[in-house]
């Protein structure tokens, strides 16, 4: 079965980074496009960034433009987010997210994902 596995979530000060990991088995990693997303306490949740199949197309939530960063190694299954610049508002749990795509867009409806992690908590402290 598909399964997507998120690791590299923690406590962090404000400022401070981290580099998040998601590990996908059971499926064709390279055919699928991969999100980040994340939920807040009481908010909905929320597309933070995604990639293409491929790696060539990368997209962004205006809220983590410059701080954040997606990549992929399709050798390995994975794909990754590192966090800098990290801010109390950043905290949230995130997860990572599969959808089959073989275009060069990305879509942030989490609707369109087929598959999700569990889940890795990140906190920020001010």
């Amino acid at each position: 079965q598909v399964q997507l596995v998120e690791s590299g979530g923690g406590l962090v000060q404000a400022g401070g980074s981290l580099r998040l990991s998601c590990a996908a088995s059971g499926l064709t990693f390279s055919a699928y496009a991969m999100g980040w997303f994340r939920q807040a306490p009481g908010k909905e949740r929320e597309f933070v960034t995604g990639i293409s199949w491929s790696g060539g197309r990368t997209y962004y939530a205006d809220s983590v433009k410059g701080r954040f960063t997606i990549s992929r190694d399709n050798a390995k299954n994975t794909v990754y987010l590192q966090m800098n610049s990290l801010k109390p508002e950043d905290t949230a749990v995130y997860y990572c997210a599969a959808d089959w795509s073989l275009s060069a867009t990305v879509s942030s409806r989490p609707g369109a994902y087929e598959y999700w992690g569990q889940g890795t908590q990140v906190t920020v402290s001010s």
